[in-house]
């Protein structure tokens, strides 16, 4: 089945990233792939757009349906594939909603408002960049965070929802791994939880294959997220 699976990606993308794992666990490291480049603009390729005519990352091909959305390909690994690998929805159907409750709450709050300081942050020139601004976007992602912070420490298991690894789980550490790089200081007191969840999984087996390989090569080129 892997050998019907192609993914374009590029390193150090959450969208990305939460694909390569959830594949990872599904038992699929199989799948073949190509590595892209933002920088260089590989994304808006023809070789993209002819899948994805908005060139994002990640593309994904299962056989004949091409999928766009990260959140959509975790959904449909689960749904088309839920005997292979390692289960990543709860069969209880109440954990189950809760999971993909988190997973829609992750979509629409905690992701939109890391965008909102990444996007101010790097396309606004720093001569241009009004500070207060800058504060209000970075305290509601503050907030945003400490709502997360809340979720783990109702945990009894130490994941996101219920006693298993989840795909709430794929979809929080993706963000939150790249996060960190950033210099986001989880370990400053103010959400242990969040840091005991981060050293964890961060050793976890699907997260550690598929590591951003940048990462592992390169330091971190900006710690915007430090005051976060």
């Amino acid at each position: 089945m892997a050998e019907n699976m192609f993914l374009y990606w590029a390193s150090g993308s959450g969208p990305c990233w939460r694909v390569m794992i959830a594949l990872e666990e599904k038992g699929f490291s199989g799948y073949r792939n190509k590595l892209l480049s933002f920088s260089k603009g590989e994304h808006k390729s023809s070789e993209v757009t002819q899948l994805n005519p908005r060139g994002t990352l990640p593309t994904f091909k299962d056989g004949d349906v091409t999928f766009t959305e990260s959140m959509a390909v975790l959904l449909h690994l689960e749904f088309k594939y839920p005997e292979n690998g390692n289960r990543l929805l709860p069969t209880d159907s109440s954990t189950r909603g809760q999971a993909l409750q988190r997973m829609f709450e992750f979509s629409l709050n905690l992701e939109k408002k890391v965008l909102d300081v990444f996007m101010y942050y790097y396309y606004t020139k720093e001569e241009d960049r009004n500070q207060a601004e800058m504060l209000k976007r970075k305290t509601a992602l503050r907030e945003e965070w400490q709502i997360w912070e809340g979720y783990l420490e109702k945990s009894t298991s130490g994941f996101l929802v219920g006693p298993s690894f989840t795909l709430a789980d794929v979809a929080l550490f993706s963000l939150l791994g790249p996060q960190v790089r950033f210099g986001l200081p989880v370990g400053n007191g103010r959400t242990p939880k969040l840091a005991e969840y981060y050293d964890r999984l961060k050793t976890w087996p699907s997260i550690a294959a598929s590591w951003p390989p940048h990462y592992k090569a390169d330091p971190p080129s900006a710690d915007w997220m430090a005051d976060v």
